[in-house]
Parts: structure tokens; C-alpha cells; sequence
């Protein structure tokens, strides 16, 4: 009888050890998933500016425009059948608007060059349930040029754009943000930026830094003349846009990095105090929102 109750003791022991650690491990995963909600970050843009509005009738034949959506959070999302990421991503927008049908309006921009019939079939078999439009090339100016694809541009309830992103992204961060712009609760901290040409292209004279182009060796005076000449200076590879534009939209273009690289050398080697006495001028190939 001693032997029994002495394992029953033991039993219940280990049981009451197994349940702990259980708990235990709850209690762990749940404080590393709060840790890791605490370092995710979503980024807006601190003074956004209007999203360029827009006419343009449906696949379906309806007027579609931004002022129809007005009050809701919008994900304009620019996009083309022949792009594989743009399809990819298809199944999670389609998923947002469902969820979101009350508070998000998601807007299919296609810069397909294929007849809409086509366009149609594509909408059809993929069973897309928000409003698709073929763009044209003046609305797709109007927002940048569109660079790469997909290119998506969130826009709050007022019809301001807080953010842009490009490539096939999580569709997690699409939610958290549009929760967070309908102040709904959320797993991330909300930053702000000042948009220096990520938003709109017009904004490039804002920036301090351009992507491919080293301003490390210039004192503060020589960097803001170079910044100031790369504003003021159009790209000569057709783009229509100033230099420091160009690279921001492409950074691979091999004619605005060679010539910043020039503008470089030239204000490097500018005497102190002389760098300051140019005024810039307005180019007349720049953008605006």
C-alpha cells in the first residue's frame, strides 16, 4: 500500500511539473509574440499629400473615382495580367476587401496594353470583387510613372497618400496598415516620415541622400550646392525628370549616375565659400504631385 501511494504521489507530481511547464511555455511564446508585435513598425507619411484624382470608367463600364471612395481607407494598386507578383498577390487583396467591405475601397489600376475584353476574363477567373480600370498613361504620370509593378499607394480616409510600396509585399502589412488608418488595434508601433521622393517625385528636392550617389566626402556647404545642382539639372536619358528624380525612379539608370558622379567632382573641388553663390533655377521638365 505504502509502494502504491508513493507512485500516486509521484504521478501527480509530475503531473502537476508537466502542467507548469506548459504554462511555462505559454507564458514564453506569448511574450516573445509581444516582443516581436513591439518591433514591428509601420511607417506613414508625416504631411501627405492629395492622391492626383482620376476618371476613368471600369472594366464593367461604371465611372470610377477617388471621390467615390472618399472616407474609406484606399489601396490603389497599379498592375498588368502578364505580371506574375501582380497575380500572386490577387487572392490577399481580394481577401482585404471582403474583410474590410465597409471601411477599405482596394482599386485595380491595370497597365496592360491588352484589350479590355482580355482584362475582363482575367477579372472573371480570378474572381477579383473591387473595381478594375485600364489607367493611362497620364494617370500613371500623375502618380510617378509607376517604376515597377505591382505598385500599391495607401490613402487614408480623407484622400491622402500615406504611403507607397512596390513589389509583391506581405499582406500582413497591408492589414496592419489599413487597421491602423481606421483605428482599429494593432500589433505595431506607427512612425512618420517626410516623404523626399518615396511618395511623389516632386518631393526629390526634399531629400538629403539619393540611392547611388556618395555625398560622404563633401563638407555640408559642398553637399547642399551638389543637391541643389542635381534639383536643378534635367536627366538626359528621356525620363523627363531632374537628376536627383531620375535617381529615385531608376536607379539603374546609368546617365543620372554618371552625371551626379561628375557634379560631384566639379563641387568637391570648388573652393570654400564659392559653392553657396549659385542660385538653382527650376528645371522645367519637373514633376508635381
Amino acid at each position: 500500500m505504502k509502494a502504491i501511494f508513493q507512485l500516486r504521489r509521484l504521478q501527480g507530481w509530475r503531473a502537476l511539473f508537466l502542467a507548469s511547464g506548459a504554462l511555462l511555455l505559454s507564458a514564453l511564446m506569448a511574450f516573445a509574440a509581444s516582443a516581436q508585435e513591439a518591433d514591428r513598425v509601420i511607417r506613414f507619411v508625416s504631411n501627405p499629400d492629395a492622391a492626383p484624382e482620376f476618371k476613368l470608367d471600369s472594366i464593367d463600364g461604371k465611372p470610377l473615382t477617388l471621390a467615390s471612395a472618399h472616407g474609406k481607407v484606399v489601396l490603389l494598386n497599379f498592375w498588368a495580367t502578364w505580371c506574375g507578383p501582380c497575380r500572386a498577390e490577387i487572392p490577399d487583396l481580394i481577401a482585404l476587401q471582403q474583410k474590410y467591405k465597409d471601411q477599405l475601397q482596394i482599386i485595380g489600376l491595370t497597365v496592360d496594353d491588352d484589350d479590355v475584353a482580355f482584362v475582363k476574363q482575367v477579372v472573371a477567373r480570378t474572381r477579383i470583387n473591387y473595381p478594375v480600370a485600364m489607367t493611362t498613361p497620364e494617370v500613371r504620370g500623375r502618380y510617378g510613372g509607376v517604376a515597377a509593378l505591382p505598385t500599391s499607394f495607401v490613402l487614408d480616409t480623407q484622400g491622402r497618400i500615406v504611403q507607397k510600396h512596390e513589389g509583391l509585399r506581405d499582406p500582413a502589412l497591408y492589414e496592419t496598415e489599413i487597421r491602423a488608418l481606421l483605428g482599429l488595434p494593432i500589433g505595431a508601433r506607427v512612425e512618420t516620415f517626410e516623404d523626399t521622393g518615396q511618395i511623389f517625385l516632386a518631393h526629390a528636392d526634399r531629400a538629403s541622400e539619393l540611392p547611388g550617389v556618395d555625398l560622404s566626402k563633401l563638407t555640408p556647404q559642398q553637399k547642399q550646392a551638389a543637391l541643389h545642382k542635381f534639383n536643378a539639372e534635367g536627366c538626359t536619358c528621356g525620363c523627363k525628370f531632374t537628376l536627383a528624380q531620375c535617381r529615385i525612379y531608376d536607379r539603374n539608370c546609368a546617365v543620372s549616375k554618371s552625371r551626379t558622379e561628375k557634379i560631384v567632382d566639379e563641387v568637391s573641388r570648388t573652393p570654400a565659400g564659392k559653392e553657396t553663390q549659385e542660385k538653382p533655377s527650376t528645371p522645367a521638365n519637373a514633376v508635381s504631385p
